[in-house]
């Protein structure tokens, strides 16, 4: 079965700003929570980012007052699937297990408990606005925080923090991730999209393959336990092999020899 919300619009909606692609989970007055139908979306918006070459960043927000209220209850009271049934791989919100080679970032503009937290936590960075909260209540509903909740968390802010978080389903307020380190920037109310681009703005000027390779070898070195280990090392030469035969590499040290600004070709 599919959802039962009748709106006309997608359910999330995907623009380019220059180099900046924006993916905006589009269910307003749901508060942007989760059925099939913005899984469908949203998912579909990130693989077009992934693919088009003029997209070096992406940034992941919210239509109207809230960034995500996780999966939408209603719909599962009602037997539906949430999920995009074509790519489960994708995972929740056809995000969170949805790999893309370009920098994410999340502009959390709102209401963001329970999935909305576990989307933010799959990107990159993340910018939240000063009057947002994030939080995994499910324990308080009888759930727990599968799509990645309890993964990621730990992996974030310390262990004992992350356990009493997700133990005790309580919010943490904007202020307070920002001091753990659990996202990047506190924006002023009604901004945080705009601080998301500002934050975007800087990385897209960088050398698209070099971000890239920065951010696989991040990810892919994240659980070697060590930083001496030949798996780590090897992951790394595979990164240099690309960046450093690549013309963008030719082109930063010629730029700054030249006195210019470098133009890059991401290749």
């Amino acid at each position: 079965m599919t959802s039962t919300d009748t709106t006309t619009e997608p359910a999330a909606l995907f623009a380019r700003r220059g180099h900046v692609g924006v993916v905006t989970l589009n269910r307003p007055k749901a508060m942007n929570a989760v059925d099939a139908a913005l899984s469908i979306a949203a998912g579909a918006a990130l693989e077009q980012a992934q693919q088009d070459p003029e997209v070096r960043v992406v940034v992941i927000t919210g239509a109207g007052r809230g960034f995500c209220a996780g999966a939408d209850l209603k719909e599962l009271a009602k037997g539906n699937r949430i999920d995009d049934r074509e790519h489960p791989e994708w995972g929740f919100g056809g995000i969170v297990q949805h790999w893309i080679g370009k920098p994410t970032i999340a502009a959390v503009n709102g209401y963001a408990m329970g999935g909305g937290t576990e989307i933010m936590l799959s990107c990159d960075l993340a910018v939240i606005d000063e009057t947002a909260s994030l939080g995994l209540p499910e324990v308080k509903r009888g759930l727990f925080a599968a799509a990645g909740g309890v993964i990621r968390l730990q992996r974030q802010i310390p262990l004992k923090i992350a356990i009493e978080t997700i133990l005790t389903g309580e919010p943490m307020s904007a202020a307070r991730a920002y001091e753990l380190g659990l996202v990047n920037r506190v924006a002023p109310q009604g901004t945080a999209l705009d601080v998301a681009l500002e934050l975007a703005e800087v990385v897209a000027a960088n050398a698209p393959l070099s971000v890239q390779q920065s951010k696989r070898v991040v990810h892919e070195t994240w659980s070697a336990g060590s930083d001496w280990g030949p798996e780590t090392w090897a992951i790394n030469r595979d990164a240099v092999k690309i960046v450093f035969a690549s013309r963008d590499a030719r082109e930063g040290p010629t730029a700054f020899a030249e006195k210019r600004e470098p133009v890059w070709e991401g290749r």
